[in-house]
């Protein structure tokens, strides 16, 4: 169990699975700068965060920023949005009658990835749910703004496994305050933060290499 300072962001999660380094820039050196994607992004995401917008319709209560966190796992944050589905083997909420089922429902800008780093923000935010609401969520969705349609996950055991060790992992090179090496990847070229990161320099010969080829002809 983590105490409540040592806390990381949840949406961190899909930054480190996608790559270490973006993470530590963002989350250990608070380095940021944005792109077309990143303010796309935000406009997708302004309205799925707005805490206003609480819906009853049918059998569907509609919350958006809710804020979750797990002790276990050392992780809080907001999803984006809780579908709660009236079901009789459900949970009981504050302030609502009857029972209720939680289902995540993750915005995401552009089109489903070949990766699975939403997949395990999701399912980070269900693990969180899990352990505040004492209930049992098998799945959740994925919106994305470029197809308009969702996406349906399936939470299972590999993927709780999966978050549950990258979370560790973000924990140990937090505390380390270490920033990974960058590995260069075609993804490089859409990351908002190429020009903080230069993963072009690692292209080159290390300086030792250029030492020891300069101390070689010199002799």
């Amino acid at each position: 169990m983590y105490a409540e300072e040592d806390y990381l962001q949840l949406s961190g999660l899909q930054h480190f699975a996608f790559c270490r380094r973006q993470w530590a820039l963002i989350h250990v050196e608070n380095q940021w700068a944005e792109n077309l994607r990143t303010v796309e992004g935000d406009l997708l995401h302004a309205r799925a965060h707005n805490e206003k917008l609480r819906e009853l319709r049918g059998d569907i209560l509609t919350l958006r920023g809710l804020t979750v966190f797990s002790p276990s796992l050392g992780l809080s944050g907001k999803c984006d949005v809780v579908e709660f589905h009236a079901d009789p083997f459900g949970v009981s909420l504050r302030g609502e009658k009857g029972l209720w089922r939680p289902y995540p429902v993750e915005y995401k800008r552009g089109a489903p990835k070949a990766g699975n780093e939403d997949a395990l923000q999701l399912c980070a935010q269900a693990l969180c749910l899990e352990e505040m609401l004492c209930c049992s969520i098998p799945e959740g969705s994925l919106y994305y703004g470029e197809t308009h349609r969702r996406a349906q996950v399936t939470l299972d055991g590999a993927l709780r496994q999966q978050v549950r060790d990258l979370s560790e992992e973000m924990h140990r090179l937090y505390a380390r305050g270490h920033t990974p090496r960058v590995k260069p990847a075609k993804a490089c070229n859409a990351c908002s933060l190429k020009d903080l990161c230069l993963p072009a320099l690692t292209r080159k010969k290390p300086v030792a290499d250029y030492l020891a080829q300069a101390m070689e002809g010199s002799r």
